[in-house]
């Protein structure tokens, strides 16, 4: 009995230090985690706030096209799509070329994961920011932000920060449950921003041909 919570103890030790802490600042640099995105201020006490980051070998203009077009029945969500589709969060596989019908985002619309609630336009910077508002959803606020910025000429890291604030012990309990998955399916979306980006850079002439 003792050996087995001394595992589970130890288990849940580094989850919650060195590994959660990996998680929730993957591929950034301190510069990052430092900076003030734009819907930050949505959610000023977080009890949860995860940023990751990625560098993508394209110009903020070649990334933008992908993000506005995200969401069920849109682009999809450029992650793992056969469990996006298992769990009802798509219906079609991610777009891999742009969209022309779904490049008209604004502020008000409003961005479908699956068949429950969508996810308002609370801020659009084109080639900047987006910033998704979901607030007052049960017992969790959240704000799910997206920042372009330039590296150099040829080179934008593309930042994705998630901030929470969980209202009740049970949402706090949840949110920290779906951390892991959360974190899986972000990263991976991040990649295949990357991936489209930079193939629609590398694409001679229509840059809205299929781009991977």
């Amino acid at each position: 009995m003792i050996p087995t919570l001394l595992v589970i103890l130890t288990v849940a030790v580094l989850y919650w230090f060195p590994i959660r802490r990996w998680m929730g600042s993957w591929g950034t640099t301190p510069s990052d985690l430092a900076r003030g995105m734009a819907g930050d201020g949505l959610i000023a006490h977080p009890t949860y706030s995860g940023t990751l980051a990625v560098v993508v070998n394209a110009r903020p203009e070649h990334i933008w096209p992908w993000l506005v077009q995200l969401g069920y029945q849109r682009g999809g969500l450029y992650s793992y799509d056969w469990l996006d589709q298992l769990f009802g969060y798509l219906d079609r596989p991610s777009a891999t070329r742009i969209l022309p019908e779904f490049q008209h985002l604004a502020v008000g619309d409003a961005i479908p994961l699956g068949r429950g609630p969508s996810w308002p336009v609370a801020t659009l910077e084109p080639d900047h920011a987006l910033v998704l508002d979901m607030r007052n959803m049960g017992g969790i606020d959240w704000v799910w932000q997206f920042g372009l910025y330039a590296v150099d000429e040829r080179r934008t890291q593309l930042v994705s920060r998630s901030r929470v604030r969980a209202r009740t012990v049970s949402a706090q309990l949840l949110t920290v449950a779906i951390e892991p998955a959360g974190f899986v399916m972000t990263r991976r979306m991040l990649l295949g921003l990357k991936q489209r980006a930079e193939a629609l850079a590398a694409a001679p002439g229509d840059h809205s041909m299929r781009a991977a």
